[in-house]
C-alpha cells in the first residue's frame, strides 16, 4: 500500500465511519475496484484499519468531550443518576460485539478479504436502514419517542446485538445501532448520540487487540504504510474527516426527526452495493 492509497483510504474511512453506510465494507470493496495490489487478507490489513478507527475514536472523544468528562466523574462517584445510567447502557451495549467478535474472530477476518461478500452485505445494510424507518413508524408515534435518559439496560442490550451484526463487512455499525435505538423508541438524535458514544469503547478495544500486531505484519502488506509516520498521518486524516462527519450527522438527525432520515443512506447502500457487484462480476473481469 502506497502513501497516497493509505491517506485516501483514511479520508474515505473517516467520512463513512459515522455515516450509516459501512466504512469497513467500503474499505474492503474500494481497493479491489481500484485495482490496488495489496493483500486484504494479510495479518497487517485489519490492524491498519483499526488505526484508522483510532483516529475516529479520537474525533468522537473530542466532539463529545463534555459528555465523557461527566461520565468519568460518575465513575469516580461524583456524577448524577443520569450519567451512571448511561455508563450501564454503554457497558451492556458493548458486550455483544465483544463476545461475538472474540468467538468468531477468524471467521469474520476471512470475510474482510472478500469484496463480493462486502458488496452483498452493503445491499443488506440498505434493507436494514429502510426497514428500520418503517418499523419505527409502526412502533411509536412521535409523542411516544423517548430520550436516552429514559432507556434501560434491555434497550441497550438490543442495540448491542444490532451492533454485533456490523462484524460483517458491509453492515454499518452506526446504521444498525441507530436502527436498534429507533426500534426501542429513541428519537433519531438520541439514537445517533448513543451510537456514536457506543463506538468509542468498541474501537478502543479493537485497537488494543490489533495495533500490536502491526509489529509482526509482513512487509508485503504495504511497507509504505508500516514505515515512518505514514500510518499515523492516515489516522489523523481519518480523525479530521470523522469529526466533520459527526458534526454534520448530529445536526442532520436533529432536524429530520419527523422524516425517514435513514432512507437516503439506504438508497446509497443499494446503489453502491449493486454497482460494486456488477463491476466485480462483469464477464471481462
Amino acid at each position: 500500500m502506497t502513501f497516497l492509497q493509505a491517506v485516501l483510504m483514511a479520508i474515505f474511512q473517516g467520512t463513512t465511519e459515522l455515516f450509516p453506510v459501512s466504512s469497513l465494507g467500503h474499505a474492503v470493496i474500494l481497493p479491489t475496484l481500484l485495482g490496488w495490489n495489496f493483500d486484504q487478507q494479510s495479518s497487517g490489513f485489519l490492524p491498519f484499519l483499526v488505526v484508522l478507527h483510532v483516529g475516529t475514536a479520537a474525533a468522537l472523544l473530542l466532539y463529545f468531550w463534555r459528555e465523557w468528562v461527566r461520565l468519568f466523574m460518575a465513575v469516580l462517584g461524583r456524577g448524577r443518576t443520569k450519567e451512571r445510567n448511561l455508563i450501564v447502557l454503554l457497558l451492556v451495549g458493548t458486550l455483544p460485539a465483544l463476545f461475538f467478535g472474540f468467538v468468531f474472530e477468524k471467521w469474520f477476518r476471512h470475510l474482510f478479504g472478500s469484496a463480493s461478500a462486502a458488496a452483498w452485505f452493503l445491499v443488506v445494510n440498505g434493507a436494514v436502514l429502510f426497514a428500520g424507518e418503517r418499523l419505527r413508524r409502526r412502533a411509536a408515534v412521535a409523542s411516544d419517542r423517548r430520550g436516552l435518559a429514559q432507556a434501560g439496560w434491555r434497550d441497550a442490550l438490543l442495540v448491542g446485538l444490532f451492533q454485533a451484526s456490523a462484524l460483517f463487512p458491509g453492515i454499518s455499525r452506526s446504521g444498525t445501532t441507530i436502527v436498534g435505538g429507533l426500534l426501542v423508541g429513541l428519537r433519531h438524535e438520541d439514537a445517533a448520540r448513543f451510537s456514536f458514544l457506543l463506538a468509542t469503547p468498541i474501537i478502543i478495544g479493537a485497537a488494543v487487540l490489533e495495533i500490536p500486531k502491526l509489529r509482526h505484519a509482513p512487509t508485503e502488506t504495504g511497507s509504505a504504510v508500516l514505515s515512518g509516520n505514514v500510518l499515523w498521518i492516515a489516522g489523523l486524516a481519518a480523525g479530521l474527516t470523522a469529526y466533520a462527519s459527526t458534526a454534520f450527522l448530529m445536526r442532520y438527525f436533529r432536524t429530520h426527526e419527523e422524516s425517514a432520515a435513514l432512507d437516503p443512506f439506504a438508497y446509497y447502500c443499494w446503489l453502491a452495493g449493486a454497482s460494486a457487484l456488477a463491476i466485480l462480476h462483469w464477464p471481462s473481469r
